[in-house]
């Protein structure tokens, strides 16, 4: 696929169509999702497609009315090992599902949550040292939501600005498109990553052959929070940097750019409520 264009083509759908998912459609995403194994750092995952057919109208009985989606006509569920990377590595493989049904043409969108006792962990036979932190919802777009969409796009998504997400050498140096000369596309396509609330928390320092990548948190959203951890919500801000890591690799294979992921924290001074993630080393 061209990553570029579908990444701009993705949004968050909201709304679709009742018009079941065509055969063809079914067999190529979930054909897809069997080649989605393991996350970045070796984690096993299980990914599926929950969809209903001609001949089963029933199978998204009790699961289509989930969340503030309007008639979905599947949904991709997905179970990944419980590791200290593990929600990470999750939206990292995840988005790559999400980017191959934008391609095929259909509208998606992820839905956060507590899923570990619901349908859909009994539809993917989640096991205890699993977790399932997010399904997303798949579909034919509906007018409204394609035009929803350019209005949005024509605002600028409300995206945080380039330089206030990407660094040079420290979190008080700020990165232009021009300074980060071949990864400014990587990088664009990272600040146009889908994000729980729209909060954008990934942060990027670029140090020599490095891209550091952190999780900059919102207060009272995730990890530490008194009502995320009351409500065992999962922390779907580091499901967010996952999804941000996958858009940068794809992007820079596409612009074949060489590197891999490793943990090389270079103990930089960082602003508040950011911590370190994990690194893209140019090779």
């Amino acid at each position: 696929m061209n990553i570029t264009k579908v990444i701009k083509a993705r949004y968050s759908c909201r709304e679709y169509k009742q018009n079941l998912l065509q055969a063809h459609h079914r067999m190529l995403l979930s054909q897809w999702l069997t080649t989605l194994t393991n996350g970045p750092f070796g984690t096993p995952i299980r990914l599926m497609l929950l969809a209903s057919t001609p001949d089963d109208q029933q199978a998204l009985e009790g699961l289509a009315a989930y969340g503030s989606v309007k008639n979905p006509q599947g949904f991709i569920v997905g179970a990944i090992e419980n590791t200290p990377t593990s929600l990470e590595e999750y939206g990292y493989v995840v988005e790559h599902a999400v980017l191959k049904a934008t391609e095929l043409g259909l509208g998606t969108c992820w839905i956060g949550g507590i899923f570990t006792r619901s349908r859909f962990a009994q539809k993917i036979k989640l096991r205890e040292n699993e977790v399932l932190p997010a399904i997303v919802s798949v579909g034919y777009e509906t007018d409204y939501a394609r035009d929803n969409f350019i209005r949005r796009a024509a605002r600028g998504y409300a995206r945080v600005p380039f330089e206030h997400l990407f660094f040079d050498g420290t979190f008080e140096t700020p990165l232009s498109p021009d300074k980060a000369g071949i990864y400014a596309q990587p990088l664009e396509m990272v600040r146009l990553a889908p994000s729980a609330s729209n909060k954008q928390p990934w942060r990027v320092v670029h140090h020599s052959q490095f891209w550091h990548f952190y999780l900059q948190r919102t207060k009272g959203y995730g990890k530490g929070s008194l009502l995320f951890t009351m409500l065992r919500l999962p922390d779907l801000q580091r499901v967010d940097l996952g999804i941000a890591l996958c858009h940068f690799e794809l992007t820079a294979r596409e612009l074949h750019i060489h590197g891999a992921w490793k943990h090389v924290d270079p103990q930089i001074a960082t602003p508040e409520n950011t911590e370190y993630i994990v690194s893209w080393q140019e090779f």
